[in-house]
């Protein structure tokens, strides 16, 4: 780094043409400059980096948009500006607080556009200023200033001493400094003027903006020249430091250039005496291609690579580019696959050994391995196992490589942006390596693991890497995986053989041409039957292993688990409770190495003093308001039910919505009034309730956004429950669609709806008749204590829900 920034002395050629030279200023030009009046408001424009001081000529790029506009008013105008420099210069819009507050004057004398775009502006420092007031910001800062007064310059021979000793040090750093021009001393003998040499080498000198802001601050000249004597002399001494080192290094390459002739002499000894490890090397690698089960073309292209690799310098850069590329197609397995295990019922109990349910998928994997038996071979479905958090969807992965024999890996998508994850990045970039596809393969060693593509659906979208997504799209289309091709081999390799399950929480975030490649399998919440059963054969035996537990010193029974699950847990999958239950297994791991006394037995009433008090939130709460419905939602982690509050209050018909929903929820709410204004006589409602009161609907846990259409009919209900007072009955809840016409319409997630009713003790559910379908398709275990009404017209909802009698203290609606 030089320590001074002699620029100035290349802007002859940026002047107009007029201009030779810029001239070095004299000391009847500083005291003509110093007579210049100082305007009372100047526009101020902030520099990053640098500080201009009183009569030196600077060039600065302009790139800020208030900047810019400054420079252009000013230029037409009297070309006079304040320049002040910022205080920390990666702020982008500066205002009086990161300013320092003494500045120059300076003027503009040339303003151009640079060939990249960008505005160059060409200034000369005049006089100080303080800024007394910043007046405006807008479209760029103004400001009041006042003169900034400095001392006069002394005539003593101690003053002209000290700039005698500037001027030597700074002709020496100039000798000493390679990169600064031989100008640079002939322009600093030939200054006159001490203060405007001093200013001279304050702007030029390698130091922090900091630093020339303190030389720019100081009024006194006399301590100005001992500050700035003071820094070029620490510049000197590091200057000097750097040329030391450098000749040392110099010393250091010449010794490296000997032992690189030594070691060239070694390597041809080693090669007389037969010992070249280059050659070895290549002889290790000819001799693993033996041992590879490849085809034809990657036979002639591992040779033709490995040739190429005996004609190359172990020394050159791409000699490990190609070592690496060769190991590589020695690594991956070629047509090397394992042998499937064709014992069905086996497979089928170590299935369900390991996950508790899921019938639908354990179906699919066996008749997958049925077909295998038969044909021999088949190209391996592409499954995508949808549902909740918690399921055991990525579990699942394991159990079935082990059914079926087969090796297993797991590639997680979550966050991926890069399209080179999956292709890989070609073998030209320096540390290119191939995608994450077949580095899991060369993990394995095997061409037919079980691959898991864990969280399909959180895979990015990358705007300048590629999308990943549509990168998977080769590698999920059994007519085209047999060819998959990666950047870094440049070989297509066969991915047929694998038996590819990806999971996902939703679908609607999965690329449609991807969806459309994969068997999607929904996997649905668990019954409250099954996660007691699932912590009963699975969890408790795990948490009692890993806490270190014998089975003897704990045991939970099968009601204390259900009431884990209805008071601790809001979820389809068992994740939650495997966690509860960690606690209460972690209770008794304590108490033993503590050696307390505790009941093995787990009680519910130790659930409480263990876990806290419960807070189950989804319980149905009865029927003794009007204008309160129950509606049945889904979400990502399952069902769930939501309450519709209708509240009516004097008013002119105002309709309001709250509860964080979104547009087609509250266009459900619009339609639904609508259709009982239009019907109010069927109803029982007097026409004129709806000009007289106001109607707000509320749906509860307002942080929480809600959306979507299934809430119609219970919007329905609520508004006529709420303008007839009549009650709603008791233990209901309904799930359906609204139109203008009447209709129920159908809605889907039934079957995670089901699941949150029976949590909540509902017992009767309105649906669409059109809905009647999904639930012949749900196992009777789920249905077993629910009623089911299928309904076709709106109309008919009312009948269903409302009771004649009307709620306890009835407002008269009219």
């Amino acid at each position: 780094m030089s320590t001074f920034h002699f620029d100035k002395f290349s802007l002859v050629n940026i002047l107009d043409d007029e201009a030779e030279f810029i001239p070095l200023m004299t000391s009847e030009d500083e005291e003509e400059m110093n007579k210049e009046e100082t305007p009372e408001i100047l526009s101020i424009l902030p520099l990053r980096n640098t500080v201009l001081f009183p009569g030196v000529v600077i060039p600065i790029t302009v790139g800020r948009d208030k900047s810019i506009k400054l420079i252009q008013d000013a230029n037409k105008g009297d070309k006079v500006i304040g320049v002040v420099s910022q205080k920390d210069d990666q702020i982008e819009e500066p205002n009086a607080e990161h300013l320092h507050e003494v500045g120059t004057i300076a003027r503009i004398l040339k303003v151009f556009r640079m060939p990249d775009g960008n505005t160059t502006v060409i200034i000369q420092g005049k006089k100080r200023f303080k800024i007394l007031e910043i007046l405006s910001t807008e479209p760029y800062i103004k400001a009041k200033i006042a003169p900034y007064d400095v001392s006069k310059t002394p005539k003593d021979p101690q003053f002209d001493a000290l700039v005698s000793s500037i001027k030597d040090m700074a002709l020496r750093i100039i000798e000493q400094s390679p990169n600064i021009p031989t100008e640079a001393s002939f322009a600093i003998k030939n200054i006159e003027s001490s203060s405007y040499m001093i200013n001279f080498i304050s702007s030029n000198m390698n130091a922090e903006v900091s630093e020339k802001q303190k030389l720019l601050k100081e009024p006194e000249i006399r301590k100005r020249a001992e500050l700035l004597l003071q820094y070029i002399t620490k510049e000197m001494k590091l200057l000097e430091l750097k040329n030391d080192i450098q000749s040392k290094v110099k010393t250091d390459i010449d010794k490296q250039q000997k032992e690189y002739f030594l070691n060239q002499q070694m390597k041809l000894i080693q090669e007389e005496l037969g010992g070249n490890p280059q050659d070895q090397e290549i002889k290790e690698f000819s001799k693993r291609a033996l041992k590879k089960k490849w085809n034809k073309e990657v036979k002639t292209r591992f040779e033709k690579e490995l040739s190429k690799l005996q004609r190359m310098h172990s020394a050159s850069a791409e000699y490990s580019v190609q070592v690496n590329y060769i190991e590589t197609l020695l690594d991956l397995p070629w047509n090397e696959c394992s042998k499937d295990k064709f014992d069905l019922k086996k497979a089928k109990a170590i299935l369900d050994r390991d996950h508790y349910g899921l019938k639908e998928v354990k179906d699919r994997i066996i008749e997958h391995l049925a077909v295998l038996k038969l044909k021999g071979n088949m190209k391996s479905p592409i499954l995508c196992l949808y549902g909740p958090p918690g399921v055991g969807k990525t579990s699942l992965g394991k159990s079935i490589a082990e059914a079926i024999g087969r090796k297993y890996v797991r590639m997680s998508l979550g966050g991926l942006r890069d399209e080179a994850e999956v292709r890989g990045h070609r073998k030209t970039y320096i540390g290119a390596m191939p995608g994450r596809i077949l580095q899991s393969l060369k993990k394995v060693n095997t061409s037919n693991p079980v691959f898991v593509l864990d969280e399909i659906d959180k895979i990015g979208t990358g705007n300048h890497n590629g999308d990943p997504s549509s990168a998977m799209l080769e590698v999920l289309d059994p007519e085209q995986n047999e060819n998959f091709y990666d950047n870094f081999v440049e070989l297509d390799y066969d991915l047929s053989k694998i038996l590819f399950i990806a999971t996902a929480n939703s679908l609607t975030t999965i690329q449609p041409a991807l969806r459309d490649r994969m068997e999607i399998i929904e996997i649905n919440g668990y019954t409250l039957e099954e996660k007691v059963q699932i912590a009963k054969k699975h969890l408790i035996p795990k948490l009692i292993s890993e806490n270190g537990l014998k089975t003897k010193q704990i045991s939970i029974p099968e009601d204390v688990v259900a009431l884990v699950c209805e008071e601790y847990t809001r979820e389809s999958g068992v994740r939650n409770l495997e966690k509860r239950l960690a606690k209460i297994a972690r209770f008794a791991a304590k108490s033993i190495a503590m050696e307390e006394k505790y009941d093995t037995l787990i009680s519910k009433e130790k659930v409480f003093e263990i876990l806290g008090p419960g807070h189950s939130k989804d319980k149905y709460q009865g029927n003794d308001v009007a204008g309160v419905v129950t509606g049945l939602a889904w979400t990502q982690v399952g069902g769930d039910i939501l309450y519709i509050e209708v509240s009516l209050s004097k008013g002119k018909g105002r309709l309001t919505l709250t509860g964080n929903l979104g547009d087609v929820m509250k266009e459900s709410a619009m339609i639904a009034l609508e259709y009982i204004k239009a019907h109010a006589e069927e109803f029982g409602i007097v026409n004129t309730a709806f000009e007289n009161w106001n109607v707000h609907i509320h749906v509860p846990e307002g942080a929480t956004p809600k959306d979507g259409p299934s809430a119609g009919i219970t919007m329905l209900t609520a508004i006529v429950s709420a303008f007839t007072q009549r009650k709603v009955k008791s233990k209901l809840a309904m799930t359906g669609e609204i139109t203008l016409r009447g209709r129920v319409l159908p809605v889907g997630g039934i079957k995670e709806k089901i699941l949150a009713a029976k949590r909540a003790n509902i017992n009767h559910i309105i649906l669409s008749i059109d809905n009647k379908k999904d639930i012949d398709q749900i196992d009777k275990v789920y249905l077993k204590g629910l009623n089911f009404s299928y309904v076709v017209e709106m109309k008919e909802v009312i009948g269903l829900a409302l009771l004649s009698s009307k709620v306890k203290n009835a407002v008269k609606i009219g």
